[in-house]
């Protein structure tokens, strides 16, 4: 993987199980490989299915991402991690185009998104994109008014055109796999936090994604229901599902990370395979692991 660095040599380079019917899995971490961008992903590198060349952003006159490059291959578990402001956020964001970049190219699967020049592939449009992208956000955005089931059977009839019948068998499978089918029947005021998260990660599932972003998806949740959601990524990451997480929970960075990156100021200051939290070398990347660890 090539990123932009900073602060490197001349020659830079631009818990708890849930509650619910079916606990998720835990997983082992993989030995850590050598020192260096050679980093074996679980599908030893895969297929490339994002690659973000050059992001620059800027909102108003302060730009936040300056240049930035990024490669994930299928089946890789990819942990953004940074201080707030970093630029981390908005660069998850690119990924979908929820944020459009000013510069750069998006490339997901081979075909372009972004501003850049697709060349001799195809350009795709945001809709097709976020179809191939499920993402879940810091807070859950769930309608108060729909049941978990429908909050999740909704947007299949919506995106999938599915009819009530098929879009409600698929949103309880996806409700059983984070452990709430028991729940299904229930309103969001009446799940907790946590809960609710799950069922957003369930909506993001149902729509079976090829890659899945998560933004700090426990950053709202209480100390005690953070364990639940966490449970349900791992097992997500054990089922080989491509994914880019930005998280503060840099225990589980380095239990899931294939690929961690430290992000300062809108740009990449260091990353590294795993092992990469206990080996790093940046004096602002160790500072920030040790007030966060």
């Amino acid at each position: 993987m090539r990123t932009l660095l900073r602060d490197t040599p001349p020659g830079r380079v631009a818990s708890r199980a849930p509650a619910g019917d079916a606990p998720a899995p835990t997983m082992s971490p993989a030995p850590s490989p050598p020192d260096g961008e050679s980093r074996p992903s679980p599908a030893l590198r895969g297929d490339v299915v994002v690659q973000l060349s050059g992001i620059t952003k800027s909102f108003g006159t302060r730009e936040v991402l300056h240049g930035v490059d990024l490669t994930v291959h299928r089946g890789e578990h990819v942990v953004i991690f940074g201080p707030s402001g970093s630029g981390k956020s908005t660069l998850l964001r690119t990924i979908n185009l929820l944020e459009v970049p000013d510069a750069g190219s998006v490339r997901i699967l081979d075909v372009e998104y972004g501003p850049g020049s697709a060349s001799d592939r195809r350009r795709g449009g945001p809709v097709e994109l976020r179809r191939l992208v499920g993402m879940v956000f810091q807070q859950f955005n769930l309608f108060p008014h729909l049941t978990a089931l429908d909050n999740i059977g909704l947007p299949l009839r919506a995106a999938m055109h599915l009819g009530r019948s098929e879009a409600e068998e698929r949103a309880a499978a996806a409700l059983k796999r984070v452990g709430l089918l028991r729940w299904a029947g229930h309103y969001p005021a009446q799940l907790s936090g946590g809960q609710q998260q799950r069922v957003a990660i369930a909506r993001a599932l149902s729509l079976d994604p090829k890659i899945m972003l998560f933004d700090e998806p426990t950053s709202a949740l209480d100390p005690e229901l953070v364990g639940e959601v966490l449970a349900v990524m791992r097992s997500v990451a054990q089922s080989g599902m491509t994914m880019v997480v930005v998280t503060h929970e840099l225990n589980f960075a380095r239990e899931i990370g294939d690929f961690n990156v430290f992000m300062d100021e809108g740009l990449i200051a260091e990353s590294g395979p795993r092992g990469f939290l206990d080996r790093c070398t940046n004096p602002r990347t160790r500072q920030f692991i040790a007030a966060v660890l």
